[in-house]
């Protein structure tokens, strides 16, 4: 009997439904809901989910996967996470994201580093009021830049007093809890480095937080966001306890967040995919099946193996992640993991819009939708730009200490790309200039994700994924790190010209 197998049996011991059948009646519940037109339409159309929809999504108990057995949970085991953002994102992005926001960013956290008394109230909570929670990092003019957030707290009378701005947090004026960071105020007026994590609940007195302004988001309709602010009083037992420090604390929380995202993208990907092979079968353009054209069999074949990467992602990251392991040292696959999942699920819905064609530009068409819902997962939890950049200088640090210029024999060596580097090495085995621009970091940083997805295909394949699948996104793989190693070689850098107007109208260049 696999393992998978044992463990059903231990939560049926335990008096757990087996996942199996818990992820099977809760995906019939979320496909009652989203397979009604009008429900849908709603949904795709209309601010915030309705609440008669998400009463039937929640009847399921769905983020009881992210609570640990000794509270009544499922366990927070990560495949039973990533399974369920899986199930969830194939019917709905905003969904998906929802009860990801919920789980990764609120329960494991607090699973994790929250006294055993405050996680006993708040799970019972979660549990059998049907709460909701999430988290607030993000302030007006500190995005990126988080470790210089403003937002303060001081100590008084047993409670800690948190006063900010925050924004762009997921389910705004909606979660009943949240976890709030901030930095604290010395007696001086100054803030220190570090940052602590607060449990901030919205129904008791002192911790209302007051949504300011809610923003008109491109996507994501489900999901409300805003500018929010913080002026609470939070019981000194409801901050986090940091295993070292609060910002390490903060990198484990982000980076298994991170390694959550192949759970979004899994369910997302395989629905524009199965979405795209339908149309392409029904749609007859010159007398034939668009399955017929060879440039359609190219876009599939690059939506499909999406797919066996984002397969090949949630393996290795329900492998990896657990709330067990410290992931604070462990920000270049995590970033790396991230990054590409989330190129490709915006590709593939791009995909998708582009075989449908001019139907599929309404939002109310999964295609329309899909695209504006993937956009942004490329820029929250770190813009891919950064993300890449940031990959190629831990790549930098790493060769620096082995003292390695040769990027192939580099990779031969690394952990995370030891078995995909012979599949590449004629692409990659040329010196690195520790001194190159930003750009190129960005550009290596592209090229060394991919190479570790490759790593991670390898590995699923070896333990028996499909042979077919598996080969042809090796294929598209390569061609793909192809391609970035041929624009990472270029010499030459451009710059914009800011005073561009003199000189440079069309007009005067036409003949009269």
């Amino acid at each position: 009997m696999n393992n998978f197998g044992t463990e059903e049996l231990q939560q049926v011991k335990e008096g757990l439904a087996p996942f199996s059948s818990f992820l099977g009646t809760l995906t019939k519940k979320i496909k009652n809901v989203f397979n009604d037109s009008y429900t849908n339409d709603q949904l795709s159309l209309q601010r915030e989910i309705p609440a008669s929809a998400l009463r039937e999504i929640m009847s399921g108990n769905p983020l009881s996967v992210g609570i640990p057995r000794e509270y009544g949970g499922r366990g927070g085991l990560m495949h039973e996470n990533i399974a369920l953002l899986s199930m969830a994102s194939y019917e709905s992005l905003a969904l998906s994201l929802t009860l990801g926001i919920n789980t990764a960013l609120f329960l494991q956290p607090v699973a994790k580093y929250a006294s055993s008394e405050v996680k006993e109230k708040v799970f019972k909570r979660f549990l059998e009021d049907r709460t909701m929670g999430g988290l607030m990092i993000t302030e007006p003019g500190f995005g990126s830049d988080a470790l210089n957030m403003q937002t303060s707290f001081t100590e008084q009378e047993g409670k800690f007093h948190i006063k900010g701005k925050k924004h762009w947090a997921g389910l705004s004026g909606m979660a009943d809890f949240w976890l709030l960071t901030a930095r604290k105020k010395n007696n001086k007026g100054n803030l220190q480095r570090d940052i602590d994590f607060f449990i901030c609940d919205t129904h008791e007195p002192d911790q209302q937080i007051v949504v300011e302004e809610y923003f008109n988001n491109l996507g994501l309709y489900m999901i409300p966001y805003g500018r929010n602010h913080i002026d609470v009083k939070v019981p000194v037992a409801y901050r986090l306890e940091p295993h070292t420090t609060g910002v390490k604390m903060m990198l484990d929380l982000l980076h298994r967040s991170r390694m959550s995202f192949p759970g979004l993208g899994m369910g997302f990907i395989k629905r524009m995919l199965d979405e795209a092979i339908a149309h392409c079968k029904e749609r007859f353009v010159g007398g034939k099946s668009l399955m017929n054209y060879d440039q359609v069999q190219q876009r599939l074949a690059k939506m499909q193996a999406a797919f066996t990467i984002s397969s090949a992602m949630c393996a290795n990251s329900s492998r990896k992640a657990g709330i067990e392991r410290d992931l604070a040292p462990h920000g270049l696959e995590a970033n790396a993991v991230k990054s590409v999942i989330t190129d490709l699920m915006h590709d593939a819905a791009q995909s998708l819009l582009q075989l449908v064609g001019a139907k599929a530009y309404q939002l109310n068409h999964i295609a329309g939708r899909g695209t504006v819902d993937s956009r942004p997962f490329q820029i929250f939890e770190g813009s891919n730009d950064i993300l890449y950049a940031q990959i190629s200088e831990s790549v930098l640090k790493l060769m620096k200490n082995a003292k390695e210029s040769n990027y192939y024999k580099f990779l031969k060596t690394f952990d995370l790309t030891e078995n995909s580097s012979e599949y590449i090495k004629e692409f990659v085995n040329f010196k690195i200039d520790y001194q190159m621009p930003q750009r190129k970091l960005v550009e290596l940083g592209k090229i060394t994700g991919r190479i570790i997805s490759l790593n991670q295909v390898l590995d699923i394949a070896g333990k028996g994924f499909r042979n077919d699948l598996a080969l042809n996104s090796i294929d598209l793989l390569k061609q793909e790190i192809t391609r970035l190693v041929a624009g990472f070689s270029m010499k030459g850098q451009t710059n914009v010209v800011e005073e561009y107007e003199d000189n440079s109208l069309w007009l005067n260049f036409v003949a009269k």
